[in-house]
């Protein structure tokens, strides 16, 4: 009986004890890609479980596509991917049968191994050696060399890139990062030579990436996870963890763009999410966004620290800001000390929304590197002093909330679209936009300023440039 025969089976019996059946589902065999077996899955009691029956696989002599057929448990236990995988829990007699005769002992010592030759293993379905990876990872336990050398050989990184499918290389990939142990994950790819493969970049990529890109990878993510286990430094949601790490893992590909098929220069990052790992759009943007938003926080921690607004007149980023900021501010004796930093901060945290906290520990990365750039770095140059960035998160962290810009990007504008273009007479066009920017600025710079005031300054710079036009 197949496994889905049995769901259906079971799913008779639970309609007849009057069990809710949650949802189901048959994932197909796709040979070509290396998935040799028809998966049925069903949710019980919260739970996905899968039902596979037992098999064998027969190999022809013209064809690595094997034929499958139903099997005893022994040969089933041999085709699986690891030997701590194989144990099978005979419910009969409530004990744990170990036909390889190898997975419990493995799971004692902490040792990865593969029940048959690693190499055939691997070539029979190269995403095992992810999974491998992935359970080492996770647990703790050591690869053994002989998978070791057969991970890394050419036929196997070969056989990755070209017969297993994107998604389902993304899938193994997300389960390590939003694991336990993506720091030991990423230095398995990287020492095994699986980094460029998983995460392969178009032969446009500008700057070719350099020889020791794993490696500035792994270090950076080393970084970042040491940081968010941090518990002075809050708690970071799921979501946030798994982007902050993956921001981190590709901070030396930030400035690398390739052409798109119109000719159009797009981060390299956006390749690796959308076509090496076939993740959603929105990880995509929102790790490119963290990016890009890491170099103008590090312009701004300095100021933030102090919390005054020294060197923030020379900023290329917010020139359009500051420009509105000085002649809003212009001969007003009133004017908050902070709002020029309170100013610029704010129009920041509107960019990058909730993950603000994410940009601010990815901009701190950048300072371990010599002489604040990260350009063609060597591994042995990067200095991380893991301390004093916590130290200067915090303290920023606090200054952003002391300047009320928590939650800035839901703040309501004092004065509306419609309101705009009544006081300022216009009729759509541009200039709406200008006025909003401005009108922002206003905002963000007199915290304490009301949407009456708002508009009395406005009338204001209407009524000065109609006298000077």
């Amino acid at each position: 009986m197949s496994g889905s025969e049995f769901l259906d089976k079971f799913k008779e019996y639970l309609s007849s004890r009057d069990e809710e059946v949650q949802g189901d589902t048959v994932i197909e065999r796709n040979p070509d890609q290396s998935k040799h077996l028809e998966t049925a899955k069903m949710r019980i009691y919260d739970q996905w479980i899968d039902f596979v029956n037992l098999r064998s696989e027969e190999y022809t002599e013209n064809s690595r596509i094997p034929t499958m057929k139903f099997g005893t448990a022994k040969e089933d236990a041999f085709r699986r991917d690891l030997t701590i995988n194989s144990l099978f829990y005979n419910i009969n007699s409530g004990s744990v049968e170990d036909l390889t005769e190898r997975g419990i002992d493995d799971l004692k010592s902490g040792k990865i191994v593969t029940p048959l030759p690693a190499k055939a293993t691997f070539l029979d379905d190269p995403l095992r050696v992810l999974r491998a990876i992935r359970f080492g990872a996770r647990f703790g336990f050591t690869l053994d060399e002989e998978l070791k050398d057969a991970a890394s050989s050419e036929e196997v990184r070969v056989a990755l890139g070209e017969k297993i499918s994107r998604e389902r290389i993304g899938n193994e990939i997300d389960l390590m990062i939003s694991g336990n142990g993506p720091v030991s994950a990423v230095t398995y790819l990287s020492e095994l030579k699986l980094f460029t493969v998983v995460f392969s970049l178009p032969s446009s990529a500008d700057p070719s990436p350099s020889e020791n890109c794993g490696s500035l990878s792994q270090a950076y993510l080393e970084a970042m996870w040491s940081l968010l286990q941090t518990p002075r430094l809050g708690n970071f949601s799921g979501e946030q963890r798994r982007l902050a790490l993956y921001a981190a893992m590709f901070l030396p590909f930030r400035k690398t763009v390739y052409k798109d098929s119109k000719g159009k220069s797009i981060p390299v990052v956006n390749h690796i999410f959308k076509f090496s790992m076939k993740r959603k759009t929105s990880d995509a943007e929102t790790v490119m966004n963290i990016h890009q938003t890491t170099e103008r926080f590090r312009s701004l921690i300095p100021s933030l620290e102090a919390k005054n607004d020294v060197e923030l007149d020379e900023l290329d980023w917010a020139a359009y800001i500051l420009d509105h900021w000085k002649a809003i501010t212009l001969n007003d004796p009133l004017v908050p000390a902070t709002s020029k930093i309170r100013v610029l901060t704010g129009f920041l945290l509107r960019d990058i929304k909730d993950f603000w906290r994410v940009s601010l520990l990815t901009s701190l990365l950048l300072s371990a590197t010599v002489d604040g750039m990260n350009e063609d770095q060597d591994i042995g140059q990067l200095d991380f002093q893991l301390e004093k960035m916590r130290e200067t998160y915090l303290t920023v962290e606090a200054t952003i909330h002391d300047l009320g810009l928590d939650s800035i990007w839901d703040a309501k504008p004092l004065v509306n679209g419609r309101e705009i273009m009544q006081i300022a007479e216009l009729k759509g066009g541009s200039l709406i936009r200008e006025w909003q920017q401005k009108l922002l600025t206003w905002q963000l710079a007199y915290p304490n300023g009301t949407a009456e005031e708002c508009k009395e300054w406005m009338r204001y710079i209407k009524a000065k440039r109609q006298r000077t036009e």
